[in-house]
């Protein structure tokens, strides 16, 4: 099974289609070729190193609500 994770823009790389994001501290180096321009801020759905789908804001909020929920109970 393949899972997508959510990550938060820290930085935009001026001149290719890479950004720096965070995801429940980890900070990793995702490829934005696959969606519209990136600002830091904003949410994306990550999956295999690539930017898949922008998330609204107020909906990245319940995902992450929901991981921190499952991390909880499984003892992470």
């Amino acid at each position: 099974m393949c899972l997508a994770v959510m990550g938060k823009v820290l930085e935009v790389a001026s001149d290719e289609p890479w950004v720096i994001v965070e995801t429940f501290g980890l900070k990793q180096r995702v490829g934005t070729h696959l969606v519209s321009e990136v600002c830091p801020g904003e949410y994306l759905m990550i999956h295999a190193g690539y930017a898949i789908e922008k998330i609204d804001s107020v909906e990245a909020q319940k995902w992450l609500h929901l991981w921190k929920e499952i991390i909880k109970h499984d003892g992470g």
